[in-house]
């Protein structure tokens, strides 16, 4: 079994090298709109879970989630191909690839936080303008 660190130095590189064939040595249109965002590596070093976002071609544009999928499972064996030929480790790991859904929980929680502070904002011109409720002092002694 191999150490952490070792595990997280492979990871580190898998997901280089999977980003630079996806971008250079495997000519697919498809793959352009694909970005390796973290790897995993288990402790035996034989799995190796690579994550990914997919963006649309424009800004109003969906991405196509199941396409990404499908032409990441296509290329699978010519990225681990390339994985072994760069890594040089006795045993190359298999590759899974998982779409990251980080990005859309980060733009998500980002808004709750925009919205949480205009309400503030919002709360705080309220509050300049309240006065207390019944007498100035309600705590003085009367003589």
């Amino acid at each position: 079994m191999a150490d952490n660190a070792r595990t997280g130095r492979i990871a580190k590189r898998i997901q280089g090298i999977v980003a630079s064939a996806l971008e250079h040595q495997i000519k697919d249109p498809r793959l352009e709109l694909i970005t390796v965002t973290d790897t995993r590596v288990t402790g035996d070093l034989h799995n190796a879970t690579v994550y990914y976002t997919v963006r649309g071609r424009d800004i109003s544009e969906t991405p196509d989630l199941e396409q990404a999928a499908q032409v990441l499972q296509r290329y699978r064996g010519q990225l681990r191909k390339i994985v072994g030929d760069v890594l040089s480790v006795r045993f190359t790991p298999t590759l899974e690839f998982e779409y990251d859904e980080v990005p859309q929980a980060s733009a998500h929680m980002e808004g709750l936080l925009a919205k949480a502070k205009a309400r503030d904002e919002e709360l705080a011109k309220l509050r300049e303008q309240a006065s207390p409720a019944g007498e100035s002092d309600p705590y003085k002694e009367s003589e």
